[in-house]
């Protein structure tokens, strides 16, 4: 005679058809929480978010109400519009969650390897800067707000260099990394450099993504993921030391949850 014992919570539930479905992973938060996370990280950092949200369905339920009117069709064209009205809002809030994480991290050491994590498949790049120094200095360094960071991603458009920092040694620093990783990849490929920032001829930390995807398009896939190999290889023995007081896994990261829904 055989006996059968049954587990916990943990053993897999067979749904229709006698599919085994998943256990459920309790320690992810559901849809639910993570918009309530999203809109209380949005309205500390962006108060006016909520009116904008309240604006957004007010709008939509008022042009299905007009519509309903003009139709004859009052109680049909809310049914359409309260969804939509709620899709609206959340449309608005995935847009100021974007925005109040940028604010966030912006003018903080090593934002742009945050936004970096913005890129999609194709792309390749590091979280720690391939660059660094602060007052030209290269050693000792503590006051991390001062420092000159260099990052890199290689895709379609080449290699793209990435410099924060202040601006005169940001630029003397990228010059000097350009310089070293078109001796690696040679001429062919082009290198191209982005300073981060506010203020003229910088490009803020909310348009990088854009801005690296706007460069034209050169090489291919495999072509990216030799150059990507070549630098590893080459570059990395020659790499510079991060400065003294610099931790890269401190740096800051955009959080994914505020840039849902846009």
């Amino acid at each position: 005679m055989s006996t059968s014992t049954t587990g916990g919570g943990d053993a897999p539930k067979k749904g229709l058809f006698g599919r085994t479905r998943k256990p459920k992973d309790r320690s992810k938060p559901g849809i639910l929480a993570q918009v309530r996370q999203v809109f209380a990280m949005t309205r500390k950092a962006d108060p006016s978010a909520v009116w904008w949200m309240l604006l957004a369905g007010l709008a939509v339920l008022l042009l299905a109400v007009v519509l309903g009117v003009w139709f004859g069709q009052v109680v049909y064209f809310l049914i359409l519009g309260i969804p939509l009205a709620l899709l609206a809002a959340m449309f608005v809030l995935g847009r100021r969650a974007e925005r109040a994480a940028f604010t966030q991290i912006e003018g903080q050491p090593g934002a742009t390897s945050a936004v970096l994590g913005q890129l999609r498949r194709g792309w390749y790049y590091d979280q720690e800067p391939v660059a660094a120094e602060a007052g030209g200095q290269m050693r000792g360094m503590r006051d991390l707000h001062n420092a000159a960071m260099v990052f890199r991603a290689v895709g379609k458009p080449g290699v793209v260099l990435l410099a924060e920092g202040p601006k005169g040694a940001a630029q003397k620093l990228v010059a000097a990394e350009r310089r070293r990783v078109t001796r690696v990849v040679g001429e062919e490929v082009p290198v191209h450099t982005v300073m981060v920032g506010t203020g003229e001829g910088l490009t803020p930390l909310r348009q990088v993504v854009k801005t690296i995807k706007g460069f034209p398009k050169k090489i291919t896939d495999d072509e990216a993921a030799l150059v990507q190999q070549r630098i590893k290889a080459l570059a990395g023995k020659n790499r510079p030391p991060i400065p003294a007081g610099m931790d890269p896994s401190r740096a800051p990261r955009m959080s994914r949850k505020g840039l849902r829904g846009r």
